[in-house]
């Protein structure tokens, strides 16, 4: 067996399913907020639990895909919101590894994923034929105040518990 390929312990993936399933369920209590062009999906500030583990980004990635499954764009949604997520997530972990700080590091994942609100604003432009540069403005705007909350909140929960291990 290769040791150099780290296998996700039972502890990981139960952590990975948790965080999906708190991630769609948070996302489906707030329908009216969650979706289309104007939107404050506060389970968003769970992307912030990037800059911890990496694991997270298969947690974040899987539970949008879950939550998409109820979006009005349907299986677009489920693709390209959940491609986007993956995406973000990815680059917020990778920007953010070598960082000391944590306040940094979530100030960081907040400018990346708030800027990455720009493959949302491009699927409803597409899609639903809404203006680009509003839907982004609107969504990203969405996106940076869900992030700041997170951001506060995992600061807060980290203080006591470690959440990268």
């Amino acid at each position: 067996m290769n040791n150099s390929k780290k296998r996700f312990s039972t502890r990981d993936i139960a952590l990975i399913a948790i965080v999906a399933a708190l991630y769609a369920v948070a996302t489906l209590a707030l329908p009216f907020a969650s979706y289309g062009a104007v939107q404050l999906r506060f389970s968003e500030g769970f992307n912030h639990l990037v800059v911890f583990n990496k694991r997270y980004i298969i947690a974040l990635t899987l539970g949008v895909f879950i939550a998409n499954i109820w979006s009005p764009l349907g299986i677009v949604d489920m693709l390209v919101g959940t491609a986007g997520t993956l995406l973000m997530t990815t680059m917020s972990y990778f920007a953010t590894r070598k960082v000391e700080s944590v306040i940094k590091r979530l100030a960081i994942s907040t400018v990346i994923d708030a800027l990455m609100m720009w493959v949302v604003a491009a699927e409803l432009h597409v899609v639903a034929k809404a203006p680009f540069w509003a839907t982004y403005g609107w969504v990203a705007l969405g996106e940076f105040a869900a992030l700041i909350i997170g951001a506060i909140i995992f600061y807060l929960i980290n203080k006591r518990i470690n959440l990268a291990k």
